[in-house]
């Protein structure tokens, strides 16, 4: 008598045990990185502009910062250069978003209110913030904004939206916002006077709050015009820091090419040590489909209940 065929059921009572698999189908399903996709080095080049883009912010804020404490920049200068600066990322948000039927004229009046209230409110506030921090000492602040913008880089959003998609807040995105500001707002209670505090603390809400949602919907831009503004803004963080410190435009020129060049390259290197192995052993994963459960089955993912 034939000995009973062996089936991958649970719900058949057979001569084997539960565990039991031939010896010679063992390994013939097994499949080494089944859902793997090789990344190539000038999309990720692409695509760590954004984090270029957001560490530029920062170095210009610290060297406007600087300027502003040395009184070699004049406050009433930065306050035009932030209003000109809100104006076209306004319009370049309109024509983003040119073909949303959602906005109209009524959210436009929303948002010109918005603004001209905070402008009001921050201005309100800024004698307040100057003498924020008046008992504590420099070198506490400069520790303290130092961690805060590491914070801010470490948990910003750098991902982009395409092109009529929704974009959600994250939590890590908001948490980045309130360390820049905080780090912003301590910075500016070490300046001389209000117009100061006033100009510098508008500037950064610019640079942190406002630009990082404009920085989220460039992934419907052509990658021309995103590389153009990456290399805007490095080449303009160069220019206001080589006139302060040698130190810090080498620092700023290591970490771009760092992040520019050596870490997608770094990435396209590492990922041929992959090495992911998926077989008859893996437990199915249930996927929940409204009412209905429907078991994963992907390659290398099998079902032990049913059988496939």
């Amino acid at each position: 008598m034939s000995p009973t065929a062996w089936k991958r059921v649970l719900w058949q009572r057979q001569p084997y045990p539960d565990n039991y698999i031939p010896a010679d189908s063992f390994l013939a399903s097994l499949r080494r990185n089944p859902n793997f996709t090789p990344y190539t080095y000038w999309p990720l080049v692409l695509s760590c502009c954004s984090i270029t883009q957001h560490l530029g912010t920062i170095f210009i804020f610290i060297a406007v910062f600087v300027r502003l404490q040395k009184r070699s920049l004049d406050a009433r200068v930065l306050l035009w250069i932030s209003v000109a600066c809100f104006l076209v990322g306004y319009l370049v948000w309109e024509v983003l978003d040119y073909s949303a039927p959602s906005r109209g004229p009524l959210t436009r009046f929303k948002a010109l209110k918005s603004s001209l209230l905070f402008f009001l409110t921050l201005m309100g506030l800024a004698p307040v913030l100057r003498t924020l921090t008046a008992a504590t000492s420099s070198d506490s602040i400069w520790a303290l904004s130092a961690c805060q913008f590491l914070l801010n880089a470490l948990l910003a959003d750098y991902g982009c939206a395409n092109s009529g998609s929704q974009s959600q807040e994250r939590l890590s995105s908001v948490l980045s916002m309130n360390a820049a500001i905080s780090s912003s707002v301590v910075l500016a209670s070490r300046l001389p006077d209000d117009l100061s505090v006033f100009s510098l603390v508008l500037f950064a809400v610019h640079l942190f709050a406002l630009f990082p949602m404009l920085r989220h919907r460039f992934g419907a831009v052509p990658p021309i015009l995103q590389v153009t503004l990456t290399v805007s803004i490095s080449a303009l963080s160069f220019a206001l820091t080589m006139s302060l410190s040698p130190f810090v435009t080498a620092l700023t020129f290591g970490i771009y090419v760092t992040v520019n060049v050596v870490a997608p390259a770094i990435l396209v290197w590492a990922q041929r040590y992959k090495n992911e192995i998926r077989g008859p052993w893996d437990v199915a994963v249930p996927r929940v489909n409204g009412d209905a459960i429907v078991f994963d089955k992907r390659p290398g993912v099998y079902n032990t209940l049913s059988g496939t």
